[in-house]
């Protein structure tokens, strides 16, 4: 039998270069994109609104990790630049400022926003965005989303909501953590719930349908910041963001992050044994030793696991790191410690609050509250959130 070829979604930028293009002439341009914002043939964003639109694109915006993806680690910010292939400027969104500011607005009648997220509600792009259309909405310009493959899919939700109080730059609004939506589907929902009052249009994909996980798409991975390498970081990603907030390594100085983690004092076979049955559903731990060459640990032997993804369809990532969390502070209680601030540019609360988003969360593992009673806290808010967001999905 010959095998069926994979159909290649379109994303909203190949939709541009297939001819939706033409709605843009005549309009000054900015773009806020980075190096994964490619189309199916490799071509970058700015090579494809220059080449189509000459002389249009006026300014390049970047996000976290910069415009290039040039600086690796957390929290570093990029200065601004200057492309000398366009002769335009580079504003830096992670800087001094996270938002456009007027006199960049200015050079521009539309800004398009082509960013690929990972479906995770702590990945930065979309708190990015959020300040784009509130800076665009105060200057009375238009913003247009050119939209992309949540690499988790649009179905599973998972995690609790995050809680107002913990509002931050790693979590906007009250979204799960891992919040199956794409960044046309939260555009239209910061829109809406912020009263921005953009000017806002989503250029949808085309063949894109919410069970896909990035494996289905067709599209090559190209990594949308330095430590998300492969497909399989973000389908780890949602649960392994958690030890961002301990004094674990993530696995950053590796060449798997967050799918390699632990720290020098860790028992890996005492943390094993003391998981609960269900807390690897579609997953296994491989005991792995390594040796960070930058962040947490730097250059010291760390003891922990490499986490590997058996089945996607039935994985929980934050179910499963929370579970291994959980071990972990039962076996090394005297060793395991909470990361302090600041993160993320919060400089008072607790790195951990902010990504799991409801302190509660945290007191509760403290205190050695059973993880099904942690988990079935979710339960009723996730049912929520899943009727409440359905005015907003673009895509059946």
């Amino acid at each position: 039998m010959i095998p069926r070829k994979m159909e290649r979604v379109q994303t909203g930028l190949d939709r541009i270069r297939l001819g939706l293009w033409k709605q843009l002439k005549g309009y000054k341009l900015g773009l806020l994109s980075n190096q994964a914002s490619l189309d199916s043939m490799f071509n970058g964003a700015n090579e494809v609104i220059s080449r189509l639109l000459p002389g249009q694109l006026k300014a390049l915006f970047g996000p976290q990790h910069g415009y290039g993806g040039e600086d690796q680690d957390n929290m570093v910010e990029t200065d601004h630049a200057y492309d000398n292939a366009s002769k335009i400027p580079v504003f830096s969104l992670y800087a001094e400022k996270r938002e456009p500011l007027p006199h960049m607005l200015e050079m521009m009648d539309i800004l398009i926003i082509d960013l690929q997220d990972v479906g995770t509600r702590v990945y930065t792009f979309a708190s990015t965005m959020l300040n784009c259309l509130k800076a665009a909405a105060k200057a009375g310009k238009k913003v247009i989303v050119l939209d992309r493959p949540n690499p988790l899919g649009g179905e599973v939700l998972e995690g609790n909501l995050l809680r107002p109080e913990l509002y931050s730059f790693v979590g906007p609004y009250s979204l799960p953590m891992r919040h199956g939506l794409t960044m046309g589907e939260m555009a239209r929902i910061f829109n809406e719930i912020f009263r921005l009052g953009c000017d806002l249009e989503i250029i949808t994909m085309h063949g894109w349908r919410r069970e896909m996980l990035w494996d289905k798409t067709g599209l090559n991975w190209i990594m949308p910041s330095p430590n998300m390498p492969l497909p399989e970081t973000s389908y780890v990603y949602p649960g392994q963001v958690i030890w961002e907030g301990t004094n674990l390594s993530e696995g950053r100085g590796t060449c798997r992050p967050f799918e390699i983690f632990g720290a020098p004092y860790l028992d890996p076979e005492s943390v094993k044994d003391a998981l609960e049955p269900d807390g690897t559903w579609g997953c296994l731990l491989q005991e792995y030793s390594f040796r960070p060459t930058f962040q947490k640990w730097k250059g010291e032997l760390c003891r922990g696991f490499m986490l590997h993804v058996i089945d996607p369809h039935i994985y929980r990532p934050y179910f499963t790191s929370i579970a291994i969390l959980k071990a972990i502070m039962e076996i090394h209680g005297k060793d395991f410690k909470w990361k302090k601030p600041p993160y993320e540019y919060e400089q008072e609360k607790e790195p951990i609050d902010l990504i799991l988003g409801d302190t509660s969360l945290r007191q509760g593992l403290e205190s050695g509250i059973p993880l099904a009673r942690i988990t079935q806290s979710w339960v009723a808010d996730l049912e929520s959130f899943s009727q409440w967001r359905r005015p907003y999905l673009l895509y059946s």
